[in-house]
């Protein structure tokens, strides 16, 4: 009989299409081999209802909650006149509440995993023998605080509240949980150094994988018939477009690089490919080659197709899957210094400008700019050759970001009172 953990989510762990589902779904995966997992999560996404089958498979126990995100957005108000940061009224719910004590109660469950700070709150009171693991992937606060610098008037107001909100309750979670987890060394270090020297010693690495048997040239995956991928020469950037650091990259790209690739190569296309484009990214496709697709069932035949993917992040936490993903199906990547995070490491990664370098390196592929000009000229420099295979980019992933190796931390953090 396998011990039992408590797993909570902030959304359901499935589909892996997103960033953040990506990880939590792997860590289930990986949770479910070691432990009997009794899950708590949200349902943010009514397309996600067909999924609980999938997640209660490697699950003892579920527990799903549906959010709506209208009323939640208005729960997140009470945030205001509380002291809170928004997100935790957002995803605090009764049931959720409940369940959560009757579990740990009826189970005698010992330890816990809690991934994404807007979980912590359902354990901030827990009994003190529960053994407490904090996954909080990036420091969100910094992120709030990105975010804060790019707005103006109210906006900026209410994103630097939520920073100094949020980062004082990181801490808070920091100083009760026995184990804090941040995705990159970059972010364990930022982190550490908001805390007082005591809870550094608790702070440490969790790191995202890849499942490259999936994310592979090779793989079987089926055509798309919606738009001619085989036919077009065109970049492609992936990732959840209601995701703010991502609508403001594909922004970027399309205002200030894009008008100037279609000079060169007019008939080529920009595709981005992900759910739930706002309103201002499915206003892009109001300038000529820009494709916006909407959620896709899967991804890999717009990455196989491509000349190459751009991550032109302008704000950027953690590690990029999207980056990875493309490096496992052998595309060729540009990105800028923000997007690096995690990959600093990688052996074959050069400014986009060299092009002497980039364009006599075959096989690694992993490029960095962030001058709107460099951007250009890279891709259209990608946009005139033939495809080029980045194999040793393909092998770097396979050498170094195995889900197993990578989770393997996990049992160690789940065991020791101090790790």
């Amino acid at each position: 009989m396998k011990p039992a953990v408590l797993y909570l989510c902030h959304r359901i762990p499935y589909p892996p299409n997103k960033g953040d589902k990506i990880a939590s779904y792997h860590l289930l995966k990986f949770l479910s081999q070691h432990f009997d997992v009794y899950l708590g999560c949200f349902i943010d996404d009514r397309h996600d209802q067909q999924y609980r089958h999938k997640v209660e498979a490697l699950c003892r126990d579920v527990c799903f909650i549906t959010l709506h995100p209208a009323l939640a957005r208005l729960k997140g108000l009470q945030a205001l006149y509380k002291g809170q940061p928004i997100t935790l009224p957002y995803y605090s719910h009764p049931a959720m509440t409940d369940w959560v004590k009757r579990t740990l109660n009826q189970h005698s469950i010992e330890r816990a995993l809690v991934f994404s700070s807007s979980m912590a709150q359902y354990l901030l009171n827990a009994r003190p023998s529960l053994h407490k693991v904090m996954h909080f992937v990036d420091v969100d606060s910094e992120k709030w605080r990105q975010y804060a610098q790019k707005k103006h008037g109210v906006a900026s107001y209410l994103y630097q509240r939520e920073y100094r909100t949020l980062a004082k309750f990181e801490k808070a979670v920091c100083a009760e949980f026995d184990v804090s987890c941040f995705v990159t060394e970059t972010e364990r270090q930022s982190f550490a150094a908001m805390v007082e020297p005591a809870l550094q010693n608790k702070i440490h690495t969790l790191e995202n994988g890849i499942d490259s048997r999936y994310f592979s040239p090779q793989a079987d995956f089926s055509p798309v018939t919606e738009h001619p991928l085989q036919h077009d020469n065109y970049v492609v950037f992936t990732g959840a477009m209601d995701y703010w650091a991502n609508v403001d990259a594909v922004t970027w790209f399309a205002r200030k690089v894009w008008p100037k690739v279609l000079k060169e190569h007019p008939y080529s296309k920009f595709y981005i490919v992900g759910s739930s484009p706002t309103a201002s990214v499915r206003a892009l496709t109001r300038l000529p080659g820009i494709v916006v697709t909407g959620r896709v069932e899967d991804v890999r035949p717009y990455l196989f197709h491509a000349k190459a993917a751009i991550a032109p992040m302008q704000i950027a936490r953690g590690i990029q899957n999207k980056i990875l993903e493309a490096m496992a199906m052998e595309k060729p990547v540009l990105t800028t210094p923000q997007g690096m995070e995690g990959l600093e490491h990688y052996p074959g990664h050069y400014p986009a400008k060299d092009k002497v370098l980039g364009d006599n390196v075959i096989g690694q592929t992993l490029y960095v700019a962030e001058e709107p000009q460099d951007v250009t000229d890279w891709v259209c420099g990608q946009l005139a050759r033939p495809v080029r295979p980045a194999t040793l980019s393909r092998q770097w992933i396979e050498d170094n970001f195995s889900w197993e190796i990578k989770l393997s931390p996990v049992l160690t953090y789940l065991e020791a009172k101090h790790v």
